[in-house]
Parts: C-alpha cells; sequence; structure tokens
C-alpha cells in the first residue's frame, strides 16, 4: 500500500524533478494467431491486438489525471514475429509489420515492439525472412519496432547474424536516409535480449510469459539528481545510500501504475522496469548526474565508475520497492535522448570507445548513436560484436542501436525528434575488420556458460 508520506514525496518528485512513468506497455502472444495464410494470420493477429489493446490508452489517461502522475508513453509488445508466423507461407513478412502499425494506430499506442527474430544459435527459415523484412518494413511503418537477438552467454555469438545485421542497418539507414536515417531508430541489437523488456526498441513479448501482462518502465534522472545534489559533498557511502532510497521512491511509483493498470484492465501485472532513462529536457539528464557526482563531463576519468555506482544503487534500491522488478532495469545511457550526453560528445569529452567502456556496467550498450552514413557494413558489424562479447563474457543483455545518417560526416547533426531527440554524428575507428567479420560461424558460448 502507499502511504499519505509517499504520496506527499511523489508529489514533489513528479512537480520539481522531472519523474513520470515512462512507459506502460501491455505485452500480447499471438501463439494462437498462426496461421499459413498471411492475410489470415494478419487478420487473426489484428483482431487480438485491437481487443486486448483496446482501454490500454484510456486507462493510462485515467490514472494520469487520478494521481496526477506524468505517464509519458503507452505501449505494446508481442511474441517475436519470427516464431508467432513460422508456419506463414510468404517470402516477406512486410504485411505483417504494416499490419502491426495499423493496429497501433487504431488503439492509439505510440510504439509496437516484437517485429523479431532470436537467433543466438542459428536461423529458421522464419528469421530468414524477417529479417531480410526489416529494412523495407521500417521504412513504411511509423510505430513498428525491431529487434534481433545475435548472441547469449549460453550459446555464443553467431557472427553469421553479426555479419548480415552490418548490413541490415545500411540499407534501414538508406530507405529513411529523408529522415536522417530514422528507421534505425527502431532497430536494435541484442546480446542475452529480456522476454519482459518494456522499453523500445527493444520489447517483444517472450514465449515464457503469460498470455498477455501489464509492464511498466519508471524514469527518474532529475529525482536522482536532485538527491545527490544535496548530498555533493559527501563520502561514497552516503552517496550509495542516497541513490538507493530515492531509486526505492521511484520503482514505489512504478508499482502503484502497474499494479492499478492491471486490476482496470483485469490482465496480470508482469514487471516494473527501473531502469533510469533520459530524456532531452534539461534536468533529466544522466549526464547531468556525473556532473553532481564531481565529473566535469560525462566521459572524463571516472565515469565509468560513476555508471557503476548509479547502476548498481538502483537495482539495490528498486528490489526492496518491488517484488517484481524485471526487464532491463539500471540505467540507460543513449546519446540522443539525453541532453548532457549530446553536449559531451560536441566537446570531445565522450567518445565512442568510451561509451563502450561504460556499456560493461550498465543496462543495455551502445544506444542512439549517430555514426557516418559512409561507414562500411563490416564496421557496424564489428561494433556489434564488441558489444555482444561484453555481454556474453559478463553475463548481461548489451545492446547496439546505431544509425549510420546518410549523407552526414563528423560533427553534423542528425534529428530525430520527441523522445529521440537529436544527436551529433560521431566518428568511428577506420581501420578494417573485414576479414574478422568475414570468417562466420559461430563464437563458441564461454567457459562460465557450462552451469547447471
Amino acid at each position: 500500500m502507499i502511504s499519505i508520506v509517499e504520496a506527499q514525496e511523489t508529489n514533489k518528485m513528479i512537480r520539481e524533478m522531472n519523474l513520470d512513468v515512462r512507459t506502460i506497455t501491455m505485452g500480447i502472444s499471438l501463439l494462437d494467431c498462426a496461421h499459413s495464410n498471411i492475410d489470415t494470420f494478419n487478420r487473426n493477429m489484428y483482431d487480438k491486438i485491437t481487443r486486448l489493446a483496446e482501454n490500454l490508452v484510456q486507462t493510462g489517461q485515467d490514472l494520469e489525471r487520478q494521481f496526477g502522475i506524468p505517464i509519458i508513453n503507452k505501449r505494446i509488445s508481442v511474441t517475436p514475429i519470427a516464431i508467432a508466423a513460422g508456419g506463414v507461407e510468404a517470402e516477406s513478412y512486410v504485411s505483417i509489420a504494416e499490419t502491426l502499425d495499423r493496429a497501433a494506430r487504431e488503439v492509439g499506442v505510440n510504439f509496437i515492439g516484437g517485429f523479431s527474430a532470436l537467433v543466438h544459435k542459428g536461423f529458421t527459415t522464419s528469421d530468414r525472412r524477417l529479417i531480410a523484412s526489416i529494412p523495407e518494413a521500417l521504412a513504411t511503418t511509423e510505430r513498428v519496432c525491431s529487434s534481433v537477438n545475435i548472441g547469449s552467454s549460453r550459446s555464443g555469438i553467431n557472427m553469421d547474424a553479426v555479419k548480415w545485421m552490418g548490413s541490415i542497418i545500411k540499407q534501414t539507414a538508406e530507405l529513411t536516409a529523408d529522415r536522417d536515417s530514422a528507421g534505425c531508430s527502431k532497430l536494435v541489437i541484442f546480446c542475452n535480449s529480456v522476454e519482459d523488456n518494456p522499453f523500445m526498441a527493444g520489447a517483444y513479448h517472450g514465449v515464457g510469459e503469460a498470455e498477455c501482462v501489464i509492464n511498466v518502465g519508471v524514469s527518474g534522472p532529475g529525482v536522482v539528481k536532485r538527491a545527490l545534489e544535496d548530498a555533493k559533498d559527501s563520502d561514497f557511502e552516503t552517496l550509495c545510500e542516497t541513490i538507493k532510497r530515492t531509486a526505492f521512491k521511484v520503482t514505489r511509483v512504478g508499482q502503484l501504475v502497474a499494479q492499478e493498470t492491471s486490476k482496470r484492465l483485469g490482465i496480470p501485472f508482469g514487471i516494473v522496469d527501473l531502469s533510469l532513462a533520459p530524456t532531452p529536457e534539461i534536468g533529466d539528464s544522466i549526464a547531468e548526474i556525473f556532473q553532481v557526482m564531481g565529473l566535469e563531463e560525462a566521459g572524463a576519468p571516472g565515469t565509468t565508475a560513476a555508471l557503476a555506482i548509479l547502476n548498481d544503487n538502483v537495482k539495490k534500491g528498486g528490489v526492496m520497492a518491488s517484488s517484481y522488478v524485471g526487464g532491463l532495469s539500471g540505467a540507460f545511457i543513449p546519446v540522443s535522448e539525453d541532453h548532457g550526453m549530446i553536449e559531451a560528445v560536441q566537446k570531445g569529452a565522450l567518445t565512442l570507445e568510451k561509451l563502450e567502456a561504460m556499456t560493461c556496467v550498465c543496462s543495455v550498450g551502445l544506444d542512439m548513436v549517430a555514426i557516418p552514413g559512409d561507414t562500411k557494413e563490416s564496421t557496424i558489424s564489428g561494433i556489434i560484436a564488441d558489444e555482444a562479447a561484453i555481454g556474453m563474457i559478463n553475463n548481461k543483455t548489451t545492446a547496439v542501436r546505431l544509425i549510420p545518417v546518410i549523407g552526414k560526416q563528423v560533427g553534423e547533426i542528425a534529428e530525430f525528434g520527441g523522445l529521440l531527440g537529436y544527436a551529433p554524428v560521431m566518428p568511428v575507428n577506420g581501420f578494417s575488420c573485414q576479414n574478422f567479420i568475414d570468417r562466420g560461424g559461430r563464437i563458441p558460448a564461454p567457459i562460465h556458460s557450462f552451469k547447471n
């Protein structure tokens, strides 16, 4: 039960510290929509999504009015389409993406995730069809998000998939070149993807999930920043305690919204993801937290340690506030969605290599990073392989959301709009990894994967 004192603290965090619930995401299983005819499959899928999610947006709006808590996004995730459409007799899945887009528009959600494939040990015929459809699917839809899991700590890394995804990213960039290659902002390449992630673009509804669930993602960089300002000159123990207490309060807000949404829709509550997700708004930045902790800019020496402190203590505080913490739960470090990170890149404090080092200790990985449009496919694949290796060896989720902005070079700005913000184009290492990527096959799982 949420107490009166907690409610008062929550109101203050909303008014003064940019606290919001970033998303209510409804996960929907499409396994019972299976059919060999693609038109029938599309109809089954559309009918089920629009029936179950009919009241999702209205419920979110009602909760906003009742509790005064901003709920920024209402979203849907579905069973990975490569699995749900496995029996479909069609060479292209673009019409499936278009149907998802139409269903999302009908119920009013801003994104629908799950145009996805899980290929960490190899490809099915359906996986190949889906991946080949990604560029056109993302170019012709507005709300569909896609993800591909190319590795895991238990199975190793599918390097054939890594190579292919370098090409898919470039194709997607070229097909959406008139929008600063924004199609790539809806495509995530994972190692160790999770089944209950409410955040886009990587959300999908895992096969181990219930028929339909409600997952909530909270956000509170501004709240953490304000709390740390009050503990500015304290030692590290006090710093950690402050982050933990703040994460507890933020997670309680997510728990309240998740429980109420579940009750009103008659759909089981899944998880609260307590990731700190920044926005382009001033005061809602992970990079600003680093500055309050004592760093001149994100990327300065000490940044990886500061991020490790933040990530660990957000998790420690969050798990005390909810029995069902899941998703990714930590700190996101997207470049385009965080004005402080953007400034750090523009000042030369933050490089792609430093971002990669930071991903060893945070949630996800190289997120919303704009790179030159003429970057080679093999170089993109090499970056994906590096990030996947970090996830595989460290038994954590890592991901890549790179945007090769066609026609733009280092220092120019790519505009994505809304929560996606804008990003300066960052330089990449120009030395070739072509022969390495061309080897193909699968990198075996690390020795610590053999646990049972």
